[in-house]
């Protein structure tokens, strides 16, 4: 039960309460469906069939901006759907990786070959290419341009393996920092922010990179599981014969020297994440691209230097999840949950361990660039130890009717019967 995970937070308990009582829809508006053609409606279907973590965000945006970015995040789902689906041999999967921006202009494509979960916005990609082609061009250009660049990337990654640092980074700009770019120039496109946001490429890779990495970091033990390998050779053959050894028992230390190491490659994102968030200007655009961060910053310091990382799934509480969801809603408070997290892996790290000194300077660096402007107390509210007391009472005591009736997310229930 989640309410059971955070009873040593109860600025969680709290949160999960206020959360379930109506607070999600701070950040989860519910949407006028009716208005919507039935089509575009199917797409949002699909986006809250198909994302775990981006629906909510997605359906927060602003304006023609929100519509845009739910297409495009279902046209780049469909393309890694062709490219995760290890059914469909190579000799057909690179030529539909490279093709694949050019169907969104065939109204009729369509792949009912897949095997994959997600397969659904493959067999019905008719109903997506047609709300793209209902886009504005300005949309339209940035979209299949991603698309286009990132399929050619995904293809050249098929048939070679991430093998030195810098590979590691180019593959993580493919399948991520192209998602960073094209967002911000979509960002710019709807005038919601500055041109220059869409500019940047540098800042916006960073902040794709810093989630992928990130994902990446988290999900070693079910990728070997499936014989799928991205973390990079140059990394962890410095401790291991053999990337699934890491996982073996008697591994551990060189496990978790190899997992430092890539964790503080990725903590190297940070600052330029901060530099790009500030510049940002639109509360709804501030959200969508905070949250991701502060969530994958809690998971990296969740994962380092943790064992659990070869043994099992790393995640963060469900109640830390949603206090940072409602937190992360000004610069102040992003800096806060950055120095607070930047902080815990500083207190872990080991005196023996070989990325110590790399792990320590850019940690430092975090810290000032986020204490240095926002203090951990600016994350917290004002709420005496009797008030906190009470709401967790009050919390436990209704979450289990409060459970049984919203047992569906938030916006999906909407959805259903149209």
């Amino acid at each position: 039960m989640d309410i059971v995970k955070s009873l040593g937070h109860p600025e969680e308990i709290f949160n999960l309460f206020k959360f379930k009582m109506g607070g999600c829809r701070t950040v989860m508006p519910k949407l006028d469906y009716e208005s919507m053609s039935e089509s575009l409606r199917t797409c949002y279907l699909y986006l809250n069939q198909t994302s775990r973590s981006f629906a909510a965000v997605i359906q927060a945006l602003d304006g023609e901006l929100r519509h845009a970015v739910c297409i495009f995040y279902l046209v780049l789902r469909a393309l890694d759907t062709v490219e995760d689906d290890m059914t469909i041999p190579l000799e057909k999967k690179v030529p539909m990786l490279n093709d694949f921006h050019t169907y969104l202009y065939q109204a009729n494509w369509c792949f009912t070959e897949s095997h994959e979960k997600d397969r659904q916005v493959l067999e019905d990609f008719p109903t997506i290419s047609l709300e793209f082609r209902n886009l504005g061009q300005a949309y339209q250009d940035v979209i299949s341009d991603i698309c286009h660049r990132m399929g050619v990337g995904m293809a050249e990654f098929l048939e070679k393996k991430v093998g030195s640092m810098k590979e590691w980074d180019q593959y993580c700009h493919y399948v991520a920092g192209l998602v960073g770019i094209g967002l911000s120039q979509l960002f710019s496109a709807s005038q919601l922010e500055d041109p220059e946001v869409g500019r940047d490429t540098e800042l916006a890779n960073s902040m794709g990179l810093f989630l992928q990495k990130t994902n990446i970091i988290r999900d070693y033990l079910e990728d070997i599981q499936v014989a799928r390998a991205f973390w990079p050779q140059e990394a962890w053959s410095q401790f291991a014969c053999r990337l699934e050894d890491l996982a073996e028992p008697d591994q551990l230390t060189s496990a978790l020297s190899c997992l430092n190491l890539l964790v503080t490659d990725a903590l190297r994102h940070v600052p330029d994440v901060i530099t790009y968030l500030a510049r940002l200007r639109n509360q709804s655009v501030f959200n969508f691209c905070a949250i991701p961060q502060v969530m994958a910053i809690a998971t990296l310091s969740a994962c380092y230097n943790n064992p659990q990382v070869f043994q099992g799934v790393v995640k963060i509480r469900k109640g830390q999840a949603v206090t940072l969801m409602m937190q992360a809603t000004n610069m102040g408070a992003v800096q806060s949950i950055m120095a607070q997290y930047s902080q815990e892996m500083l207190q872990r790290v080991s005196l023996t361990d070989p990325s110590r000194d790399k792990t320590l300077c850019i940690l430092g660096a975090i810290q000032e660039r986020t204490l240095s402007q926002a203090t951990l107390a600016s994350r917290t509210a004002h709420l005496s130890p009797m008030y906190l007391s009470a709401a967790m009472i009050l919390a436990a005591l209704s979450w289990q009717y409060l459970s049984t009736t919203a047992g569906q997310p938030p916006g999906t229930a909407d959805m259903q019967g149209h």
